[in-house]
């Protein structure tokens, strides 16, 4: 996944950049890779749409939305796709569709965008707007001798490439700029200079007055009505700035000095943060975010003051604002995925796990972090441990075991076993459940599932006789008899109360008659190169200090029950003669 992710890092810097076929290749060379991925698709459509390939644009958008039909930018992209090939009611149905999964800005302003598109499509009937969208509008005037003058004034190109990217300001083009009449006769095939308003000419839009002849450029002596195009003029030095570039060169200077205060206040507050005083750091990060609203890592870094000061509340709704005025900035995908992550720790915090949860997933389906997906992964089994705990009910486990006894004494063994298994997770600190359940499964001959269960019931419980004896039967019925020998011994210590001694005994005397008969015709050799294939025995043999008690109790029997009094010493010693090391008889 690491080549997916840089794939479409990379794609992502390519669309940034236009590079709309650099970047569909590099979404396609990840889709290969990871098909399930829906970003993949979103992020190819959006390059297509770039490109405005709206029909292929439309198609990733719905396999956005067939692989993960909650996310609400699959509809986005699907509506802008429907909005460029000019299927505005469909395009809707889009937007609203995303809408009720999120109510999120780019929805409702793409939304408004698409309403407005098909209002001014019916509204239009000259279709100024298409008129200047027209992606050939730049050459036809670079060939028309009129217009091709007035291309080398940087003012008039930027008003120009305004109108292409904003039809919807095409009525107000005629009024804004003179020149823009000669751009409106090369859209339409026509001279416009030729007609005045006394030539009857009602092709210009309703309640259009033509500009005062002070701004009108000067006509040139050669103009006229005929179809023949006059002959290029020399052009002209490009003109004085309007003053309307000089007021946008204003505005632009406080931008940048309110920019600039903004980063200085959250270089304050990040000087905050870093001592650990977090109320004057979140003032500083707010600061920042009022002088310049157009950087959502202010509003990122005030919801980390927030988390910090424990005001848990404060920093969801501060980094929730910070999601949704991102969405709107088209702020990187990666910003927005620290901030869902925030969110989901700051409900971690407030020991919401479902919440914690929802967001986490929210932050990975923008961009794939591995300390997210660890802390997804804990949260997950937190709420898995949280349910099992709520589901524990000693009562109903209880009814639980009663009931698989039942099916047990009629001989449905499996469904004893689904029946004990309730009763365990009803109450795990019941070892009855699990030593139980060992009983099914040797009914079943699942002998391994059966000695796991007496184990853990032994664990549970170690003081459970009726856990060692049934780990005896498993371990005899597997023909590990010197095991089973031990966990009868185990079972005799703990019984002190000696309840269960004659059944315990009896069943002793069953595995040393089976010993018996397995080891009659070994001979002693064969006896010790058995044993040591054990490596307990093996690792008992192999004491030093083990090796001295044995050879003293060659020569004196009686010091070997001696040596038995130490817990450690004995339990070595009935190791080496339920293994038939040790002779008894």
């Amino acid at each position: 996944m690491a080549d997916v992710n840089a794939l479409k890092d990379q794609g992502n810097k390519a669309f940034s950049a236009k590079d709309y076929d650099k970047a569909i290749e590099l979404f396609t060379a990840a889709i290969a890779i990871d098909p399930s991925n829906h970003v993949l698709f979103s992020n190819r459509s959006a390059a297509k749409a770039g490109k405005k390939q709206w029909a292929t644009a439309l198609e990733d958008a719905e396999q956005c939305i067939k692989l993960n039909q909650s996310w609400s930018k699959g509809y986005a992209r699907k509506g802008a796709a429907l909005h460029g090939a000019k299927r505005f009611d469909e395009a809707i149905e889009a937007y609203e569709a995303g809408l009720t999964l999120e109510d999120s800005p780019a929805l409702r302003k793409g939304l408004q965008e698409v309403k407005d598109a098909k209002e001014r499509d019916v509204s239009e009937p000259l279709g100024l707007g298409k008129m200047f969208a027209d992606p050939n509008l730049i050459g036809k005037l670079a060939t028309n001798p009129r217009t091709q003058k007035h291309l080398a004034d940087p003012a008039f190109m930027q008003k120009l490439k305004l109108f292409q990217q904003n039809p919807a300001l095409a009525s107000s083009a005629l009024q804004s700029d003179p020149r823009m009449i000669d751009v409106l006769g090369v859209a339409m095939g026509i001279d416009m200079q030729g007609f005045s308003p006394d030539d009857g000419f009602d092709g210009l839009p309703p309640g259009y007055t033509p500009p005062s002849p002070r701004a009108r450029p000067p006509r040139s002596p050669s103009a006229s009505t005929s179809k023949t195009p006059p002959a290029p003029a020399p052009a002209p030095a490009p003109p004085a700035p309007e003053p309307e570039d000089v007021e946008m060169t204003d505005e632009d200077a406080e931008e940048a000095k309110a920019k600039a205060d903004a980063l200085a206040a959250k270089a304050q507050g990040a000087e905050h943060y870093k001592a650990q005083r977090f109320s004057e750091a979140a003032e500083y990060f707010k600061k920042a975010w009022d002088l310049w609203p157009k950087d959502i890592t202010f509003l990122g870094n005030l919801g980390a003051a927030y988390l910090e000061a424990k005001e848990y509340d404060q920093c969801i709704a501060t980094c929730e604002l910070a999601v949704e005025e991102g969405r709107g900035l088209r702020a990187d995908y990666k910003i927005i995925a620290k901030i869902f992550g925030r969110i989901g720790t700051a409900y971690t915090a407030k020991n919401d796990l479902v919440s914690a949860k929802k967001y986490f997933q929210k932050s990975l389906s923008e961009h794939r972090d591995a300390t997210i997906l660890a802390k997804l992964q804990a949260t997950e089994k937190a709420i898995a441990e949280s349910e099992r705990q709520a589901y524990i009910d000693p009562a109903k486990s209880a009814i639980a075991r009663e009931e698989g006894n039942a099916a047990f004494k009629n001989g449905d063994f499996a469904k004893a076993v689904k029946l004990y298994e309730e009763s365990i997770k009803r109450d795990p600190s019941d070892a009855r459940g699990y030593n139980n359940r060992a009983a099914a499964y040797m009914k079943l001959m699942a002998l391994a599932e059966a000695l796991k269960d007496a184990d853990k019931a032994i664990e549970v419980d170690p003081a459970f006789v009726k856990a060692y004896i049934r780990k005896a039967t498993i371990l005899q019925t597997m023909r590990e008899y010197s095991k089973a020998l031990e966990a009868l011994q185990a079972a005799s210590s703990v019984d002190t109360a000696n309840a269960h001694a004659q059944e315990i005994q009896a069943q002793e005397f069953k595995i040393q008659q089976a010993l018996f008969t397995q080891r009659a015709d070994e001979t002693e050799e064969q006896t010790l190169e058995r044993a040591m294939k054990d490596p307990e025995v093996a690792q008992i043999m192999g004491d030093p200090v083990m090796q001295q008690i044995l050879q003293q109790a060659q020569g004196n029997p009686g010091a070997l029950q001696d040596h038995m009094k130490n817990p450690v010493v004995r339990q070595k010693i009935m190791k080496l003669i339920n293994a038939g090391i040790i002779k008894t008889r």
